[in-house]
């Protein structure tokens, strides 16, 4: 007889991995070159170099991966920080930037704890990946063939497990505070032009299977205007500690960012107080030690257009490395309070701005771009 639970795949969640959170150690960074000019129409000229300066900010704190498959991508990445010890550049082909989107989500294994009995089975846990399907944010920039091979190049690459649940995903909906809560919004994740059978219901059980999350909470999205990945987490609020999440604020009633912001600020701070006593920090100053969720306004610079179109700047976007936050900056004042806030935020770390005018003129910034491998 054949074992008809033994044919089920075993997800990562049952097989111990975790999904840690994004401040945890790094082995690297992973990138993927800016090579397709349509993605920022008529301002291609100076995507490469600041791409190439957010390149060298990074490898000041780790090590870089970046795909820059084909010859004269190739060619333009090692003339551009090829001089860079930090930086290894991998012959595989991309169709676009986004790494966030395109690449895979990296999985560890748990904590070490306990005895050495537990320790060693643990150990036993191979290097393993998520491949979701890709789409292009609901099939809006095709073609997207090579990105959505990506994942399973990096895992040919590195000898890893590859887990696939079959659906489609991009690592910029989720957001994660590597305790078992995941932070996503309804108008990307159950948005029909990804996965239009799926259920609210079916999707949280792919989210816990596959990452090992407990808690899932969803906001409705306030979309960040210009943002065209209908509603990622990542323009609009992340954790920067296990219970303290910095969310993406205007303040200013004229401006048409002013009622989403405050749509997902009012939205966040019901969903945080359902679990705990929930405290709004407007300057990012602590009084000490909490066990309550903090919310944290991060201020949208000024509006930036390019050809009249309003790009979606803003400092939500920022990346870990090791020791370090990198955020991006777009000659605004407000560049500055983005950075002091994440700062006090974040006293152990070096929190940086790095150059992203250019850049967000293709719709995305430094955590679209990036994605991290955690250390085995």
């Amino acid at each position: 007889m054949t074992d008809r639970a033994a044919e089920k795949p075993v997800t990562p969640a049952a097989l111990g991995y975790r999904w840690p959170a994004e401040w945890e150690p790094h082995a690297a960074t992973w990138l993927s070159w800016p090579r397709n000019p349509e993605t920022w129409p008529g301002h291609f000229e100076p995507v490469p170099g600041e791409f190439a300066q957010l390149v060298r900010t990074i490898a000041r704190f780790e090590p870089v991966n970046i795909l820059a498959g084909g010859e004269a991508v190739m060619r333009q990445a090692r003339e551009l920080v090829g001089d860079l010890a930090n930086v290894t550049l991998h012959d595989i082909e991309t169709n676009d930037a986004w790494c966030r989107d395109h690449g895979p989500t990296f999985l560890s294994s748990p904590p070490r704890r306990g005895g050495a009995s537990a320790t060693a089975s643990r150990a036993t846990l191979p290097p393993a990946l998520i491949d979701w399907e890709y789409n292009a944010w609901g099939g809006k920039y095709p073609p997207f063939d090579k990105d959505n091979q990506v994942p399973r190049k990096i895992a040919a690459l590195q000898g890893r497990r590859v887990s696939s649940p079959g659906i489609i995903l991009e690592g910029g909906a989720i957001e994660g505070n590597g305790e078992g809560v995941l932070l996503t919004t309804e108008s990307c994740l159950l948005n029909p032009n990804r996965n239009p059978n799926l259920s609210r219901e079916q999707m949280e059980k792919f989210l816990r299977d596959y990452l090992g999350v407990k808690d899932i909470w969803w906001l409705k999205g306030g979309e960040i205007v210009g943002d065209d990945t209908d509603g990622h987490i990542d323009q609009i609020a992340r954790f920067v500690g296990p219970r303290t999440i910095v969310v993406s604020v205007c303040d200013d009633p004229s401006d048409e960012n002013y009622e989403p912001t405050q749509q997902n600020l009012a939205e966040l701070k019901e969903l945080c107080s359902r679990r705990t006593p929930c405290a709004v920090a407007a300057d990012g100053k602590r009084s000490g030690p909490t066990t309550e969720y903090e919310i944290v306004p991060l201020p949208l610079p000024s509006a930036k257009y390019v050809d009249d179109q309003r790009l979606p700047a803003g400092y939500a976007n920022f990346i870990f490395v090791n020791g370090g936050l990198i955020v991006p900056t777009y000659g605004d004042p407000a560049d500055r309070i983005a950075i002091d806030t994440l700062q006090r935020l974040l006293p152990d770390r070096r929190v940086v701005g790095a150059p992203s005018l250019h850049l967000v003129w293709g719709l995305g910034s430094f955590h679209c771009l990036s994605q991290q491998e955690p250390l085995p």
